[in-house]
C-alpha cells in the first residue's frame, strides 16, 4: 500500500537511455529496467531488483532483503556472500568498500529503493574503469535518481506481512539557485522475520542530492545516513535437516533461561550496522579533453552478536569468586583458561553432578552435561556470554577518469586514462559481556569482562588505467591495461609481535575487444580481460593464518555475442568462458556442530585452487504494443571446481556452490491508462550446496497499481 503526494513523473530527458540487453560495448552488460523495480515493493532491498537479469541470481533470508547474514549473489559462478566476495559493487560508479560482512558494505546500505534509478551489471569482462578489489566476476553499478527541475514532495507509506512497514518521504527543492536542483529524502522501516515472527528488524535512513550545472563544469553531490539492526537467520546445512522442518532455521523467538537452549535465540543472533557515506563529482571538459573526478569519505561502524552458553574464564581468581562476574572488571587479550556454566551465589563455578547424562536434545545434537541445569543443584546460577564483534571503518578516496576524442583521418579514436585511489582503516575488536540474569532474559553488562583482541588494518589502494578505441567504421577495436597496487598491514594492539604485512600488487591486466555492425541493428562482439582481487585484509585476522599461502585472485574472462536493437525489439545473445584462479574462501566458524564461539575469526581463509566456468545468456525486450510488454532472459551456466585442496571437501569437476546451470525468467508488463500491472516468474534449476543438491524452484512476483486524481489541488 502506497500513498504520494505529487508523485514524481518520470524524467526520462535526465536519464541516460541503457536498453535491459546492454550498451553498445565489447563486453556482456544489462540493465534494470523500470519494471523490474516495479516487481519489488519499496521495502525490498535494492539487491532484488537485478535478479531478473541473465546470469544473475540474488538469495536473500527473506522478503524483504532485511538479513546481510544470508545475502548471496552469483554471477557465471562468481559470489557474494558471506564465504567470498568476488563481484564488484560500485554506487555512482564509487567503491562501495567491500561486500564483505565485516566491515563491507552492500549497496542496500547506501540506497533507498524509491531512490534508484537504474542498475548496470557487467558480467565477466567488466568496463576497465571499475572501481572494486573484488570484480573478478564483473561489476554492479547502483545508480541513484538526480534531482528534478520542479518543486516536489512524495510522501509514501507500505505496509505488509510479517509486520512489514516504511515510512518514506523525498522533497525536491526545484532550482534552488541558478541551474542547481536538489532532494533530500528520509525513510523508517521495520518488520519481523517469517520463521518464527519475533526478530525485530529496523532501518533508519536519509540522503540527499544535488546537481549544479554551470558553463563548464557540472558539479554532483550525495550523501547518505543508513541505521540498520537486523536479525539473523542460521544456515541450514543437510537436506534432512531441511525436510524435518522447512520453515524454520532452528533460532528460537523465546528466551528458556537455558543458556545452552538460549545460545539460538534468535534476538541474540544480531548485525547492527551504521554507515555515513559522501562523495562530491565535478564533470568538465579540458582543452578537448573530458574529465570526471570526484572525492568521497564513508565510515562503517557496528557489531555482529551472538549468545555463548558460558562465561569465559580469563583470570585466575584462586579460591575467590570469578572476578568475570563482576562488574566493572574487563580484561583484555591473554588466552582462556576454561568456561564457566553454572555458579554458586558467591560466584565460584560449580561442577556437573557426577554420572549425569545431560537430557539436552537442542541445539546441534543436544550439549554435555555441563551445559545441562538437571546436572546441578537446583540453587545453581547458569551464566552465559553476549559476545559482540565490533567493527570500524573509515575511507577516503579520489577517482580521475580523462577521455580524449581525436581523428585519425576519417576514423574516431578515443583514449581513456584514470586512477583510483583508496586509503582506508578497518578497526576490530572481540568483546565479552556478560548476561545480567541469564534465568530471565538476554539483556547484558555494557562494560565487557574480556575484550579478547583488538586490531587495525590499513588499507592503500592506487588502481591506473589506459585504454585506447578506434572505430574503423567497420568495427570498433578496443585494447586496454590497468594495474592495482594494494598494501595491507595489521597492526594487532595487544600482541603487537603478530602485526604484520603484505604488499597485493596486480600484474599488468590486459583487456581488448571488438565490436562490429553485420547489418542494420545488428553487431557481434568480443571481448578479453584479465580481472584481480586483491588479498583481503580479513585474510590477516588471525595469526595462525600462514600468509605467505595465501595469493590475490585472478580470472581469465572471454565473452562473445550478438546484439540487435529494433524499433520494438531489443535481443542479446553471449557465450563466456571464464578461468578462475587461486580462490580465497572463507570457512565459517558456524558449522552442524555449533558454533566455535572463541575461535578469534568467525572462520578462516585458504586458496582452494580454482573455477572453470562457461555458458550462455540471453536477454530479449520486446514491446508488444505501447502497453503491453514481454521481457525474457535465459541463462546457461557450467561452472566447476578445478584442482580444489583435499581440505576444503570439494573435488575436480564438482559444481561450484551455489551456482545454478540453468536460470530463466519471463515478465509481462502492461500499463494503459491510469493502470499499470505485472508478472513475472523465474525458475531457478538445481543448485550445488557442497555435499548436497538443492531442488530447483519457481518464484513468481505480480504487481497492480493505479494513479488517481486527488480532490485537493496539488496532490
Amino acid at each position: 500500500m502506497a500513498e504520494a503526494m505529487n508523485a514524481p513523473a518520470a524524467q526520462p530527458d535526465e536519464i541516460e537511455e541503457v536498453t535491459v540487453v546492454g550498451r553498445s560495448v565489447s563486453y556482456a552488460n544489462n540493465a534494470t529496467e523500470e519494471s523490474m523495480i516495479k516487481q519489488q515493493s519499496s521495502m525490498t532491498s535494492v539487491l532484488a531488483t537485478i535478479d531478473n537479469l541473465p546470469g544473475v541470481l540474488i538469495n536473500e533470508g527473506d522478503t524483504f532483503g532485511s538479513d546481510d547474514w544470508s545475502t548471496s549473489i552469483s554471477i557465471r559462478g562468481f559470489s557474494v556472500d558471506l564465504d567470498q566476495q568476488q563481484i564488484g559493487m560500485t554506487v555512482d560508479g564509487i567503491a562501495n568498500g567491500n561486500s564483505n560482512y565485516g566491515g563491507g558494505a552492500k549497496a542496500n546500505r547506501y540506497i533507498d529503493t524509491e531512490n534508484l534509478r537504474a542498475v548496470e551489471v557487467s558480467q565477466g569482462t567488466a568496463d576497465i574503469a571499475s572501481r572494486s578489489h573484488e570484480a573478478l566476476g564483473g561489476t554492479i553499478n547502483f545508480t541513484t535518481i538526480n534531482p528534478g527541475t520542479e518543486e516536489l514532495l512524495t510522501v509514501s507509506s507500505t505496509f505488509g506481512e510479517f509486520d512489514a512497514q516504511k515510512l518514506f518521504m523525498r522533497y525536491e527543492t526545484g532550482e534552488i539557485a541558478a541551474d542547481t536542483y536538489a532532494w533530500i529524502s528520509m525513510s523508517t522501516q521495520e518488520n519481523s522475520d517469517w520463521m518464527t515472527q519475533t526478530a525485530e528488524n529496523t532501518r533508519d535512513h536519509m540522503a540527499a542530492k544535488f546537481v549544479s550545472y554551470m558553463s563548464n563544469i557540472d558539479i554532483t553531490g550525495y550523501i547518505s545516513y543508513d541505521d540498520t539492526h537486523e536479525d539473523n537467520y542460521q544456515r541450514i546445512y543437510s537436506l534432512e535437516q531441511f525436510a524435518q522442518s522447512p520453515a524454520w532455521d532452528e533460532l528460537t523467538g523465546n528466551w528458556t533461561g537455558v543458556p545452552y537452549i538460549d545460545q539460538s535465540y534468535r534476538r541474540g543472533w544480531s548485525t547492527l550496522r551504521e554507515n555515513l557515506f559522501a562523495y562530491l563529482e565535478a564533470n568538465m571538459s579540458l582543452g578537448g579533453v573530458d574529465v570526471k573526478a570526484n572525492a568521497y569519505w564513508h565510515k562503517n561502524e557496528g557489531r555482529g552478536d551472538w549468545v555463548p552458553p558460558y562465561i569465559v574464564d580469563v583470570n585466575d581468581d584462586g579460591s575467590n569468586g570469578h572476578s568475570e562476574l563482576v562488574h566493572g572488571n574487563t580484561y583484555e587479550g591473554g588466552a582462556p583458561l576454561g568456561q564457566i556454566y553454572f555458579v554458586d551465589a558467591n560466584g565460584n563455578s560449580l561442577s556437573p553432578m557426577a554420572d549425569c547424562e545431560s537430557s539436552l536434545t537442542f541445539p546441534y545434537g543436544g550439549g554435555g552435561a555441563v551445559y545441562d541445569p538437571a546436572c546441578y543443584p537446583t540453587n545453581a546460577i547458569p551464566v552465559s556470554s553476549y559476545r559482540h564483534t565490533n567493527y570500524d571503518k573509515q575511507r577516503t578516496g579520489i577517482n580521475i577518469d580523462a577521455v580524449w576524442v581525436a581523428q585519425i583521418g576519417d576514423m574516431e579514436n578515443t583514449l581513456r586514462a584514470g586512477l583510483w585511489y583508496e586509503d582506508y582503516e578497518r578497526k576490530e575488536n572481540r568483546s565479552w559481556q556478560k548476561i545480567i540474569d541469564s534465568r530471565v532474559g538476554y539483556q547484558f553488562d555494557e562494560t565487557p569482562y574480556w575484550v579478547q583482541y583488538s586490531s587495525e588494518f590499513p588499507v592503500e589502494t592506487l588502481m591506473y588505467y589506459v585504454e585506447d578505441e578506434i572505430d574503423l567504421g567497420v568495427a570498433t577495436l578496443r585494447v586496454g591495461a590497468k594495474k592495482f597496487n594494494v598494501d595491507i598491514e595489521k597492526k594487532d594492539l595487544f600482541v603487537p609481535g603478530n602485526s604484520l604485512s603484505v604488499e597485493s600488487d596486480s600484474d599488468v591486466l590486459f583487456s581488448a575487444g571488438v565490436v562490429a555492425p553485420v547489418m542494420d541493428g545488428v553487431e557481434v562482439f568480443a571481448g578479453f580481460a584479465q580481472n584481480y582481487a586483491a588479498i583481503k585484509d580479513g585474510v590477516l585476522e588471525s595469526s595462525s593464518v600462514d600468509i605467505s599461502s595465501v595469493e590475490p585472485e585472478t580470472a581469465d574472462n572471454i565473452d562473445l555475442g550478438l546484439r540487435y536493437v529494433a524499433a520494438d525489439i531489443n535481443v542479446s545473445l553471449t557465450y563466456y568462458n571464464i578461468d578462475f584462479d587461486n580462490r580465497i574462501t572463507y570457512q565459517s566458524a558456524e558449522e552442524a556442530g555449533g558454533v566455535d564461539y572463541l575461535g578469534e575469526l568467525d572462520g578462516t581463509y585458504v586458496n582452494v585452487g580454482g573455477v572453470q566456468s562457461d555458458g550462455i545468456e540471453v536477454a530479449m525486450d520486446y514491446t508488444i504494443t505501447n502497453k503491453l510488454g514481454l521481457y525474457f532472459s535465459y541463462t546457461q551456466n557450467n561452472s566447476e571446481y578445478k584442482d580444489p585442496a583435499a581440505s576444503t571437501g570439494f573435488v575436480d569437476g564438482q559444481r561450484v556452490v551455489g551456482s545454478a546451470e540453468d536460470m530463466f525468467v519471463v515478465s509481462l508488463d502492461y500499463t494503459a491508462d491510469v493502470y499499470n500491472m505485472g508478472l513475472s516468474t523465474k525458475y531457478v534449476g538445481e543448485r550445488s550446496a557442497g555435499s548436497f543438491e538443492v531442488d530447483s524452484y519457481t518464484v513468481a512476483d505480480f504487481y497492480l497499481g493505479a494513479t488517481v486524481d486527488s480532490p485537493v489541488q496539488g496532490i
